[in-house]
């Protein structure tokens, strides 16, 4: 192969968060508080759910998925957002971690999503078949099911990944974002880069709207079969386990269909949306399903009387 058609940029410029010089001090105080209360809200949700028996349940085994996928989700890119807000060359980033950054980043992302239907999955079988729950949703097949989840996304990662960076990148390299992502990195391309666009926007959508119409399906079924319940109480808490899941799956999988359902966008605001998904909504994820969850509250009551929690 001529050495016009391999890659020789050896690192590229991240951009970073759009903002005016005098609020770095500012952002980098936020971004750092934000990165430590994901880390400590998802963590306390791990321990909760290891410590405490009455949490050992496929719902919680699945949401402990969720805060791990979490904790890494925001440790993919937090940490260079500070480190460019706080080193004057921080933004730089080297050809190799650029690839490993995008890698795991659309690997932890899809992961998430495969999980959020998994759990959508989870809920209905609860709910519609209560009597067989415990043993159509069996430790086996939890594991099964997780499993699966992490196996997607390493391979729709895997492709992504491929697929950007077998391209030929031979300058500039400024990359238009705060990570290394595929629109902003495609752009830089020295080559034909609309096969590519094309693979993103379909295989993203497929994901994307696959998983959100399994979802959608399951809590069609899961409506009906709440509305068949004949006490208001059961009705109540019913309906408030899947709100708590609803509001995650919105705040995941509304910023991702902006991003990426629109290829060709240069807009600063993409990257705005973009730090909701990957910075805010770890966040969120603890937040939501322990204010809105009572047996969460009660487990870390217990464990708090116990000791084991200062």
């Amino acid at each position: 192969m001529d050495r016009q058609n391999k890659t020789f940029v050896a690192f590229f410029i991240l951009t970073g968060v759009p903002h005016t010089p005098d609020l770095g001090t500012t952002l980098f105080g936020i971004f750092l508080v934000i990165y430590v209360l994901t880390l400590v809200g998802n963590l306390l949700i791990l321990l909760v759910i290891k410590v405490d028996s009455h949490l050992r349940t496929p719902m919680y085994y699945f949401l402990a998925n969720l805060s791990f996928i979490d904790m890494w989700f925001s440790t993919v890119s937090v940490p260079k957002i500070l480190m460019g807000l706080l080193i004057p060359d921080g933004w730089a980033i080297s050809f190799h971690s650029c690839v490993a950054q995008l890698y795991f980043f659309h690997g932890l992302g899809s992961t998430e999503c495969f999980l959020y239907t998994v759990m959508s999955y989870d809920r209905y079988l609860a709910i519609t078949y209560p009597l067989r729950y415990t043993t159509m949703m069996s430790g086996k097949m939890c594991a099964l099911l997780a499993g699966g989840t992490w196996l997607g996304g390493a391979i729709h990662s895997a492709a992504q990944t491929t697929l950007t960076f077998r391209l030929p990148y031979c300058g500039p390299n400024q990359i238009e974002h705060y990570l290394c992502d595929i629109p902003p990195i495609l752009k830089l391309a020295c080559a034909d880069t609309s096969i590519n666009e094309m693979v993103t926007f379909v295989n993203v959508g497929v994901v994307a709207s696959g998983c959100g119409f399994l979802i959608f399906l399951s809590y069609v079924s899961i409506v009906r079969a709440i509305l068949k319940i004949r006490t208001a109480q059961g009705r109540h808490k019913a309906f408030q386990t899947c709100a708590s899941h609803c509001i995650v799956v919105f705040c995941f999988f509304g910023p991702a269909l902006i991003i990426y359902l629109r290829p060709g966008s240069k807009h600063v605001m993409d990257r705005i949306v973009a730090i909701f998904q990957t910075v805010v909504t770890p966040l969120l994820n603890p937040l939501v399903y322990t204010l809105r969850n009572k047996e969460v509250k009660m487990a870390l009551l217990r464990l708090k009387d116990q000791g084991n929690f200062v």
